[in-house]
């Protein structure tokens, strides 16, 4: 390739001639090349709906020139005749070359092409140009896509570094401006220096993929150990350049024994990869802690993202497809680094010695013990999905993190069972044999079994292949002085090995590896002065559930669990019952401020039965107040009913100055998903009995009804990305006073232009109504609440500023009107458009309906100002049925607000492109 770069535009002009040896054994009428960089070109590439799918907002909301491309395309062949191409709507980052003559087997072909690749900015994805005039090239010419079982493999760029390239040998003329600063993992000369631009000299053989890097001023860094040349601008300024060198050295030589040489002279180590692919757990501590030294710190971001480069560099693997040998071999290798080089560190570093964290679980568990922790996030969410799904298929908690950390864990649970390090003999096979050929799983799995002198197709069955959940525990236990039998239950159904333990006083007294073949087995073992038979002490099983591991031989009760009383959250800990304690702040107009303590046993990990209690002292009504839930979770792994949650909750507080009540709520409510769990389509169907008691006040003008109970169904269905939502909402209630049923449906579209249109229409009728009053009636603006669902901080207030909260429910108008309910039917449409950022026009129109009056035509609207989606919201009514609002008296007391202290709903917002 001639690739000359246009700094200004942005662009690369490129001549490229190629070469295409046909080293199969088919005859090729076409050639698939992998033009990722156009990916970029527009917001309907599979590129652009992933960024959807995962909200993020900033790729569909750029400027033109922000975005990549591949344009002006010619291709050439040998007779200088123009061949067609195409790329297709479903793949258009990939194009397609109708040959004119078919490429026999060991024939070659010679194609000249040229085109011109707009760079995209590195705001999308850290590939692409940066604002100080530097580029990070990543995929960004065209290249023979990978050939395997008889057809090229057809991978759309989906931002997960897995581009399927055929194996090149690469030579390159690259033309820059004078002075600027080119780092690369190819073989490069020194740059030929003309008046007014550079010439590097680039090559390399067996490449699938490289990194190049273009910069003003270089920010890499050379280091060379007796193997290899390490380029890295990792940042870490506190640590010397000598103490870089010396961690980088050890790295070089812990990979080089433990897996094999790297192939090539130079490797690249860059920051834009470790941001990419950053080690959970460290980045997620806030600098001001510091737990880990600066250099353990630097030590394990090297070693992540020198393995990353390493494996991923050198393997000719299906990267999409096989994926989890990557992952797995760089998490083993991690792990089996942290064993030998820093055995005692904790999961939180120096954190474990302060006094104040001492008793924390999560404080005191290994280095090495997080991911176990991480995967099981996912499994407890009923979330996980098998390790040899393909990589696109993951959702992104899974991709990034827990399907990574679980591949590692399944390679050292395997080492462990087969023991003689044969697991890490058989990788170091496996990846000198990789040099030579291009390599698929079936050659993994072969090498393996070839090792193994025992049966190990549970493994990949299993482990690999399903998101089976592994769950022993002990039933009976019969022991004597010199003997312990013990009968395990498998839980699962799932046949994999297990240790078990003997333990006294702390100290491990004996192991062995149990192969239980049928659901529930019996086994003897010499006792050996053991106090505790423990299942997976050590963790090895990637098990689901820990806390039915154990027996006491000693105790009468031999699972009798300690409470242990922890501030704030901690990680489970399968060897105590615990109690979670939290200082709560509530207010409400009524109640006021009201302290309470939350006492809870929700742990980082889900748990099948929950319970929350929050006492409160209402500081206004000088009485205490309060809520609290029981929670039963049951979880399905292979359908599409994936979680039952049954609950039973209760609340207790002041609804007006001088009266409370008090709610109980028996519920159900089921979960349905799709298939493909990357859908963001969810449905739910909830049932409940709202049982409420309401005190007499005499404040509150309607006290018609004080206890009354309210059957409620409801089914949800809803699918939402950032460019576009759908929901479906259909509520039906039955009580001995009314009846009605209604339904919402609401739709979001974004544009490109970043101009958003909502919608949204609501209809609800009663299907009888006994009531005098309008306490059950549909509302327009301001729904009584009487199932006490929403979060009024004056629910009874009907002036001054708690009044204006808005809760958009029913009939969602934002204008006070002179007919606020009704009591028979009502209809309404809410419309939204954005004119700026976050300004928007609102519009709202409805029909309602009341015994004994003709059906009424209501309408308002305004500007909407969306600070923060559901959390800081303002309206302001311009014009409704009242007539021009602003000129109205006491404007400042019709202006509507929406602002919610619960901080699950901002967190929400974070969380939900990882789940």
């Amino acid at each position: 390739m001639f690739v000359e770069v246009n700094a200004a535009e942005k662009t690369l002009n490129i001549r490229q001639e190629l070469t295409y040896f046909n080293e199969s054994n088919d005859t090729l009428t076409s050639l698939i090349l992998n033009d990722w960089n156009n990916a970029y070109s527009d917001v309907n590439t599979p590129l652009a709906r992933r960024f959807s799918d995962e909200f993020y907002r900033g790729f569909h909301l750029a400027n033109e020139e922000e975005r990549g491309s591949t344009k002006n395309v010619t291709i050439i062949d040998a007779d200088n005749l123009f061949l067609s191409w195409e790329r297709t709507a479903e793949n258009p980052d990939l194009i397609s070359i109708k040959l004119r003559e078919k490429l026999a087997p060991n024939q070659k072909i010679k194609l000249r092409l040229t085109y011109t690749a707009k760079i995209p900015s590195d705001t999308f994805t850290k590939f692409g140009y940066d604002t100080a005039g530097g580029m990070n090239l990543k995929t960004w010419y065209l290249s023979p896509a990978r050939y395997e079982n008889h057809a090229f493999i057809r991978y759309s760029n989906a931002n997960l570094d897995d581009v399927a390239n055929a194996v090149s040998d690469i030579d390159i003329d690259l033309k820059v401006g004078k002075g600027v600063k080119v780092t690369t993992d190819l073989d490069s000369t020194e740059a030929i220096q003309k008046e007014s631009y550079s010439i590097y000299k680039l090559s390399g053989k067996n490449r699938t993929n490289f990194s190049l890097f273009i910069e003003p001023k270089s920010s890499f860094y050379s280091f060379k150990t007796s193997s290899l040349s390490v380029l890295t601008n990792l940042k870490e300024e506190k640590i010397s350049t000598k103490q870089q060198a010396y961690v980088i050295d050890c790295v070089v030589h812990y990979v080089d024994d433990l897996i094999g040489k790297y192939p090539f002279d130079k490797i690249v180590v860059s920051q834009t990869d470790y941001e990419r692919n950053p080690f959970y757990g460290l980045n997620q501590l806030p600098s001001f802690i510091s737990p880990f030294s600066d250099e353990f710190t630097y030590e394990i971001k090297f070693l992540k993202t020198y393995l990353n480069a390493y494996l991923k560099n050198s393997l000719r693997l299906d990267n999409r497809k096989d994926s989890w040998i990557y992952d797995g071999i760089q998490v083993y290798a991690m792990m089996k680094y942290i064993e030998e080089n820093h055995p005692n560190t904790k999961m939180l570093g120096s954190a474990s010695t302060f006094l104040l964290l001492k008793s924390y679980n999560l404080t005191n568990l290994d280095f090495n013990e997080q991911y176990s922790y991480f995967y099981m996030l996912m499994a407890r969410k009923n979330l996980d999905q098998p390790l040899g799904d393909p990589k696109n298929s993951l959702i992104k908690f899974n991709e990034q993190i827990a399907s990574k950390y679980r591949a590692g864990l399944s390679f050292r649970y395997l080492d462990k069972y087969l023991g003689d390090a044969i697991v890490t003999k058989s990788i170091r096979q496996f990846y000198t044999g990789n040099k030579e050929k291009q390599v698929s799983r079936k050659d993994f799995e072969a090498t393996l079994k070839r090792n193994s002198s025992k049966n190990i197709d549970w493994f990949f069955n299993t482990i690999i292949e399903s998101r089976k959940i592994i769950d022993f525990k002990f039933a009976d236990v019969v022991k004597s002085k010199d003997s312990v039998s013990f009968t395990i239950k498998n839980r699962t159904g799932v046949v994999v090995p297990v240790p078990i333990y003997g333990i006294k006083k702390g100290k491990i007294v004996f192991k062995k590896w149990l192969d239980p073949q049928v659901p529930d087995s019996m086994f003897t073992l010499e006792r050996k002065n053991a106090d505790k038979i423990v299942l997976n002490y050590k963790n090895e099983v990637p098990e689901y559930n820990l806390r039915n591991n154990w027996k006491s031989l000693k105790s009468f009760f031999p699972n009798n669990r300690p409470i242990k009383f922890a501030f704030m959250k901690d990680l489970e800990d399968p060897y105590y019952n615990q109690v979670l304690y939290v200082p709560t702040l509530g207010y409400n107009l009524y109640d006021g401020l009201s302290p309470g303590i939350r006492l809870h046993n929700k742990t980082i990990l889900d748990k099948p039965f929950i319970f929350d209690v929050n006492p409160a002292y209402s500081t206004n009504a000088k009485a205490f107040s309060g809520s609290g839930f029981v929670v039963i979770n049951q979880n399905y792994r292979n359908s599409a009913l994936y979680n039952a949650r049954y609950s039973l909750s209760g609340s207790y507080f002041h609804y007006a100055p001088d009266a409370a009540y008090l709610k109980i709520n028996p519920m159900v409510q089921l979960s349905i998903r799709e298939k493909d769990i990357r859908d963001n389509k969810k449905q739910s169907i909830l049932l409940r009995q709202v049982i409420v008691s309401r005190e007499k006040s005499d404040i509150v003008i309607d006290n018609s009804t004080e206890n009354y109970s309210v059957f409620n169904a409801k089914y949800y269905n809803t699918k939402t990305e950032v460019t576009n939502h759908f929901s479906f909402l259909s509520d039906l209630q039955i009580s001995g006073k009314f009846g009605k049923f209604s339904t919402e449906v609401e739709y979001r579209q974004l544009f490109e232009n970043n101009r958003q249109i909502s919608l949204r229409i609501y209809a609800g009728t009663f299907l009888y109504n006994n009531s005098n009053s309008d306490f059950f009636s549909f509302a327009l603006d301001r729904p009584t609440d009487y199932l006490f669902d929403y979060g009024y901080y004056g629910r009874s207030e009907s002036s001054g500023f708690f009044s204006q909260q808005l809760i958009l429910a029913e009939g969602g108008f934002k204008s006070k009107l002179n007919t606020p309910y009704a009591n028979q039917w009502m209809t309404t449409l809410n419309g939204g458009y954005t004119i700026w950022n976050w300004i928007e026009l609102y519009g709202d129109a409805g029909l309602l309906k009341n015994k004994n009056q003709s059906r009424k035509f209501v309408y308002d609207s305004g500007i909407r100002l969306n600070l923060v989606p559901d959390y800081f919201e303002m309206y302001l009514p311009v014009y409704s049925s009242n007539g021009w609002e602003m000129r109205q008296n006491n404007y400042n007391e019709k202006i509507r607000f929406i602002i919610t202290l619960s901080p699950k709903i901002l967190i929400n917002l974070f969380n939900r492109k990882w789940f």
